[in-house]
């Protein structure tokens, strides 16, 4: 019985895959030949089926920023570059569109100290700089061993500093992925989708509003209370927005 179960769900997710992937080709058929809007459906029912890929998401991207929808455009963008965060393609198309935005947000000055962290960090994601990380761990290993094998005192000597660096490298990159992964859950960022909302003083109507943000706009939840949520943007400006002005990157 069991064997049997296994061998249904082998089937399904093959066929799943197979769906998926003619769907991906027809959208991307469809893309080439300027039919947008149903390329876009097609990718949307690749989602729907429960894959997700930062291809997906870039052509996706792709696809709304040639409707002119400049949010969803921004926000498969970014949820693209959540998956390569080092992807200069990705990085590009994101950079086009936000030119298109109407917010001009000067984000609050950083140290060269602060700059450099920060690009380090972010060059890869969490789970590739942990792949790093046991790479050069196998290398550790590689050369221990070696050093262990090695008979003549020059050969061990290499060995035996290749090791420590690697090891080094090892401890790095682990340091790396734990400061990325850190970064990764402290944050929660989200797009715009209304062309107009007023962010409020407080999380009510009533309240007076503060400043104006417009669709495709990038901002920071930094806590949520009913149907608002508190945000940050990106000098540092704080506020009150209704929970379905907004879409939040983090959904898969």
């Amino acid at each position: 019985m069991a064997r049997v179960l296994t061998i249904l769900a082998y089937l399904v997710c093959t066929l799943g895959f197979s769906q998926n992937e003619q769907l991906f080709e027809e959208a991307t058929a469809l893309y080439n030949q300027g039919e947008y809007t149903k390329a876009a459906d097609n990718y949307l029912k690749i989602l729907e089926n429960g894959e997700h890929s930062a291809e997906l998401y870039f052509n996706l991207g792709n696809t709304y920023y040639k409707l002119n929808k400049i949010a969803p455009s921004i926000y498969y963008y970014e949820k693209a570059l959540l998956l390569k965060p080092n992807d200069q393609d990705i990085r590009n198309n994101l950079a086009y569109a936000q030119n298109m935005t109407l917010d001009a947000i000067e984000p609050l000055p950083q140290t060269a100290i602060s700059k450099m962290y920060n690009r380090l960090t972010t060059y890869l994601s969490f789970d590739q700089w942990a792949y790093v990380a046991i790479g050069f761990m196998m290398l550790f290993v590689c050369c221990y061993i070696a050093f262990y094998y090695f008979k003549f005192s020059t050969q061990k000597r290499i060995a035996f500093i290749s090791s420590l660096i690697f090891l080094l490298f090892t401890v790095l990159a682990v340091v790396l992925a734990y400061l990325q992964f850190s970064k990764f859950e402290s944050e929660q960022p989200a797009i715009v989708f209304t062309e107009e909302v007023g962010i409020k003083s407080e999380p009510n109507n009533r309240s007076q509003a503060i400043f104006i943000l417009h669709a495709g706009t990038k901002v920071n939840v930094l806590e949520q209370l009913n149907d608002w949520k508190k945000i940050e943007i990106a000098d540092g400006t704080t506020g009150w927005i209704p929970s379905d002005d907004i879409k939040v990157l983090k959904d898969f």
